[in-house]
């Protein structure tokens, strides 16, 4: 029997995927020993009373820090600590899963990276799209050359905040960009790699009086047309509206909604054409759908693999520092 990894959380923040990550953990318990969570933010301590951590046992982050025996660390703090705290995991030889983006500071995320680069750990962040099932088919269909050379791809990731979470977005440069565009600005990259040219387009709604960045939108200029990400905090059905459309030479693929919450978890659909399919101007797409799943056990049995050496990460070391860069020129940051 394969050694359960001795993982820990740091970090509860009601607005990362904290809960979600933790219930993850404790639910795929053949692969994980979840030995204990800490909190080491105010603003959030009081989440350790609740149902679903108080029953787990608590420790400082020092004292996590002084276990001899733990393999791996969640850090779910908020993101402005998160690279400060996995840090010290880093620096103590401890595999380290962030949620994304990490925090805004490019040049101490670079150096987190490196430090787990140097010491050959595993460097997982928290985009759950990598693990979609119909975005991963797409991936499949690029590889084996059957949408041609890839032209565009158009983002958008929306939702429906209130004016609470559209005020704390301003923690962060780029608001909405930083907080949700970041999955889709790792989209883009993953398929077209570096834009020649960035041009960020954040602004305020300015809904309630609320001055933050609510809305984010940039368009990346590639040698071949324009890529776009749009991702907005106060949009009526915006979850629906979650997209993908990755359009090239000999193909589209329009992955549509991203996800929708079904059950117990997610579902996906998406429409895939090639130009051989598309012999009339009706729709001849073929309908792609996924089975139930959810989003943050896929993640995390991608982490443990990494962990256990499973296999090497096409989320490298550079990958991920070259991405964090690109997310702060988005956000309008550098």
């Amino acid at each position: 029997m394969t050694k359960k990894i001795k993982i820990a959380q740091v970090g509860t923040n009601s607005m990362t995927h904290a809960s979600q990550t933790f219930t993850s953990i404790r639910k795929q318990n053949d692969l994980f020993d979840l030995i204990g969570i800490a909190e080491p933010i105010d603003e959030w301590k009081h989440n350790l009373n609740a149902p679903l951590y108080r029953d787990t046992p608590q420790y400082t982050v020092d004292e996590l820090l002084q276990m001899d025996d733990l393999d791996a660390v969640a850090v779910e703090t908020n993101e402005e600590f998160m690279t400060k705290y996995a840090q010290l995991f880093a620096d103590k030889g401890i595999a380290v899963h962030m949620d994304k983006p990490g925090s805004p500071d490019h040049a101490a995320f670079a150096k987190l990276a490196r430090t787990l680069q140097e010491k050959n750990l595993p460097f997982h962040l928290g985009y759950m799209y990598r693990f979609n099932p119909l975005i991963l088919r797409a991936y499949e269909k690029i590889a084996a050359g059957e949408l041609g050379e890839i032209l565009s791809v158009e983002a958008q990731m929306n939702c429906l905040h209130n004016d609470h979470n559209r005020a704390w977005l301003g923690r962060h440069p780029g608001g909405m960009m930083y907080y949700l565009g970041c999955h889709l600005v790792d989209l883009v990259y993953r398929l077209q790699g570096m834009p020649d040219k960035v041009m960020p387009m954040n602004m305020a709604t300015g809904i309630g009086g609320i001055s933050s960045e609510d809305y984010g939108f940039v368009v990346l200029q590639y040698r071949r047309g324009i890529s776009f990400v749009k991702t907005s905090a106060a949009e009526v059905n915006g979850f629906a509206r979650r997209q993908l459309v990755i359009t090239g030479t000999k193909g589209t693929v329009e992955i549509k909604p991203l996800e929708m919450f079904s059950g117990e978890g997610q579902k996906t659909y998406a429409r895939y054409t090639t130009a051989a399919m598309a012999t009339s101007w009706a729709d001849c797409s073929e309908a792609w759908e996924t089975e139930e799943y959810d989003r943050y056990d896929a993640m995390m049995r991608n982490f443990a693999a990494l962990v256990r050496g499973e296999y090497a990460n096409p989320y490298d070391y550079d990958y991920e520092i070259a991405l964090h860069g690109l997310l702060m020129m988005c956000c309008g940051a550098e």
